[in-house]
């Protein structure tokens, strides 16, 4: 299945440096996983997002899945990709743009006719094939009908698609310049959250940020020996005892002060 990766360092901006696809397993068994494309998405010191994004399938073109990327951004969003829904295309992979937020999707949606309906005017914002921007756009409508309120905007959108579309998981990480929301939908695939504090544990005291998933992303950031950051992730990245697993149906929000606050928009199982 597809990974999800979200950091947040609050109102000021840190320098992390990312690896996509950097895993202990082997080339051969990345390429059956998740090595149909890899992304990174991020903000500029003006507030400009901007996306790092390859479609890589098999053994082609490791160079971009390797090559360290250093930025600077309050929050961060990467994704590596397993296709289940469009072509190994730039279109077709995460992280996707719109209206200023940045978004990646792990899991499956049906229906897509159907969603693409409820869209109306907003298909117009398509560019590529999946089912994850389709639903990010159906979030992008929601927002912007509730006045640019993001979390009421996706708790309608994770709503309406709940209940009239067929889904394995809507799980998701999307971001803004200063915010950052996650959501867990239903049990199927985890994600987990972590609030690190400056230095890191306290069972391992000044150390810099660094997270390795074992199925595709490596960050790392000294900044983290002096700022405290929250992240999301499909998996625990390390041995921290503060990791934990969001609920099934729980949407967290992270604000520019780092507070994370919880709430739950959607029952645990879902109706189709």
């Amino acid at each position: 299945m597809c990974r999800l990766f979200g950091m947040s360092a609050g109102a000021e901006s840190v320098k992390a440096t990312f690896w996509l696809l950097d895993a202990p397993d082997s080339l051969a068994a990345q390429s059956h996983q998740n090595a149909d494309g890899t992304g990174i998405g991020f903000f500029d010191a003006g507030g400009v997002p901007h996306i790092d994004k390859q479609p890589i399938a098999a053994f082609e073109d490791r160079s971009f899945a390797t090559e360290a990327r250093e930025i600077r951004s309050r929050t961060f969003v990467s994704h590596v990709r397993h296709a289940t829904t469009g072509g190994l295309t730039v279109a077709n992979t995460h992280p996707f743009c719109l209206n200023q937020r940045l978004f990646a999707h792990n899991g499956v949606i049906g229906d897509m006719p159907k969603l693409e309906r409820e869209l109306g005017a907003y298909r117009d914002l398509l560019k590529g094939e999946t089912d994850s921007e389709r639903y990010f756009a159906l979030i992008t409508r929601e927002v912007d009908r509730h006045g640019g309120d993001v979390g009421a905007g996706i708790r309608t959108a994770v709503r309406w698609v709940v209940a009239n579309l067929q889904i394995r998981s809507i799980n998701f990480v999307l971001i803004t310049d200063r915010e950052l929301w996650a959501l867990r939908y239903p049990e199927t695939h985890t994600l987990f959250a972590l609030e690190r504090p400056a230095g890191g544990s306290q069972e391992v005291p000044d150390v810099a940020l660094e997270q390795t998933s074992s199925h595709g992303t490596r960050v790392r950031s000294e900044d983290g020996r002096n700022r405290a950051t929250a992240i999301i992730a499909s998996e625990r990245m390390d041995a921290d005892r503060g990791w934990r697993e969001l609920a099934s149906g729980e949407l967290i929000h992270i604000d520019a002060g780092l507070t994370l606050t919880s709430d739950q928009p959607l029952g645990p199982e879902p109706t189709r």
